[in-house]
C-alpha cells in the first residue's frame, strides 16, 4: 500500500512500438499507483500528449514512422508550456554514449537502458517526478519552498505528533522601501532576508528545520521549539546589519525614506526592520494547517506594533 501512494495521482504515457515491453512498464507502474496510457508509436504519442498532458513520458527510441528523438524535439516545441516541460524519460536498447548524448539534445531529462528491472524505473520515474514537483513549488526569486511545500510539510508534522515552533518572518516597510529604490532594489532586500534566515537556520537549527517563501517579503520557519528563539536573535542580527547596504548614505543619516502618497503629503517611513512571530505546537494545540497560519499572522500583527526588529512569543501556548 505504500508504493501505491507514491504513484497516487501522478499520470505516465509509456511510448514503445513493442507491444510486451508496453504491457510490463504498464503493469508495474499500476501497481504502484500510477496512472498508464500507452501508444504504440510517435504520432499516437503526440495525439496521447494533447489529451492526457501527463505528468511523465516513458519513451523509446527506436520507433517505426517516427522515432523517439523526433517525438522528443516536437514536445519540447510545443506551443502549450505544459506539455513542452512534461519530462521526458528514454528507453533504448542502445548503451552508447552517442545514442544517449542524441537523446538529451532532443530534450531528454534521463534515461533507461534496456533490459531493465521494476526497481530501477519507479526509482527513476518517482525521482523525476518528486524533483519536477520541488522545482515547481520554489520561489523563482529565492528559490527557496512556496506554499505547497510549506503546506505538505506542516501538515507532515501535524499529522506525525510531532512538536514544532514556527517562525512567520515579515519586512515592516518595504512597500514605502519598494516604491523609491524601485523593485530591482525590493528584490534584493527580499534576497537579504531570504539568505539571513537560511545562514541563521545552518547555525543555531537543525537538519530537520525547514525554511520557506510564502510570497513577497513573508517567509517562514519550522523548527524545534527550543531553536526558534535563537534562530529569530539571528536573523535579526544579520538583517539589522546588512539591510543598510541597500539604503543611500542621505537616506541612513536621516533614518527614513521620504514618499509622497496620492493626495501629495508627504510620508516618511523608517529604514526597514523585520517583524517575526513565534507559534509552538509543542503541546499539539495547533490541530491543523489553517489553525497555525491563524495564530501566527495574529502574533505577526501584535509584532508590527512593536517598533525595530523584533520577535514576539506565543507565551499562551506554553
Amino acid at each position: 500500500m505504500k508504493e501505491i501512494a507514491q504513484g497516487a495521482g501522478h499520470r505516465v504515457l509509456v511510448v514503445d512500438d513493442d507491444r510486451n515491453l508496453r504491457k510490463i512498464i504498464s503493469t508495474n507502474l499500476e501497481l504502484a499507483g500510477f496512472t498508464v496510457e500507452t501508444a504504440s508509436d510517435g504520432p499516437e504519442a503526440l495525439s496521447t500528449i494533447e489529451q492526457l498532458q501527463p505528468d511523465i513520458v516513458l519513451l523509446d527510441l527506436m520507433m517505426p514512422h517516427m522515432d523517439g528523438y523526433e517525438v522528443a524535439k516536437r514536445i519540447r516545441n510545443h506551443q502549450n508550456p505544459t506539455i513542452a516541460n512534461v519530462p521526458i524519460i528514454i528507453l533504448t536498447a542502445k548503451g552508447e554514449t552517442e545514442d544517449k548524448l542524441r537523446g538529451f539534445e532532443a530534450g531528454a531529462d534521463d534515461y533507461i537502458t534496456k533490459p531493465f528491472g521494476p526497481q530501477e524505473l519507479l526509482a527513476r520515474v518517482r525521482a523525476k517526478i518528486r524533483r519536477v514537483e520541488v522545482d515547481s513549488s520554489l520561489s523563482p526569486l529565492t528559490r527557496l519552498p512556496g506554499n505547497l511545500a510549506i503546506e505538505a510539510e506542516l501538515r507532515r508534522r501535524i499529522d506525525a505528533n510531532e512538536p514544532f515552533a514556527v517562525i512567520y518572518l515579515d519586512l515592516d516597510n518595504f512597500k514605502a522601501f519598494n516604491d523609491v529604490y524601485g523593485f530591482t532594489h525590493g528584490d534584493e532586500a527580499i534576497r537579504l532576508l531570504a539568505r539571513a534566515t537560511v545562514d541563521a537556520v545552518r547555525r543555531r537549527g537543525t537538519t530537520n528545520d525547514f525554511v520557506g517563501h510564502i510570497g513577497g517579503d513573508d517567509f517562514i520557519v519550522v523548527t524545534a521549539n527550543d531553536r526558534a528563539e535563537e534562530i529569530a536573535k539571528e536573523v535579526i542580527a544579520e538583517f539589522d546589519r546588512d539591510i543598510r547596504n541597500l539604503y543611500s548614505v542621505k537616506d541612513l543619516r536621516a533614518g527614513y525614506i521620504e514618499t509622497r502618497d496620492r493626495r501629495g503629503a508627504l510620508n516618511r517611513f523608517p529604514i526597514m526592520t523585520l517583524s517575526m512571530a513565534i507559534v509552538s505546537n509543542d503541546r499539539g494545540q495547533l490541530g491543523n494547517y489553517a489553525q497555525v497560519g491563524e495564530a501566527a499572522a495574529e502574533l505577526k500583527r501584535y509584532a508590527k506594533s512593536i517598533a525595530g526588529s523584533v520577535y514576539v512569543k506565543d507565551k499562551r501556548r506554553q
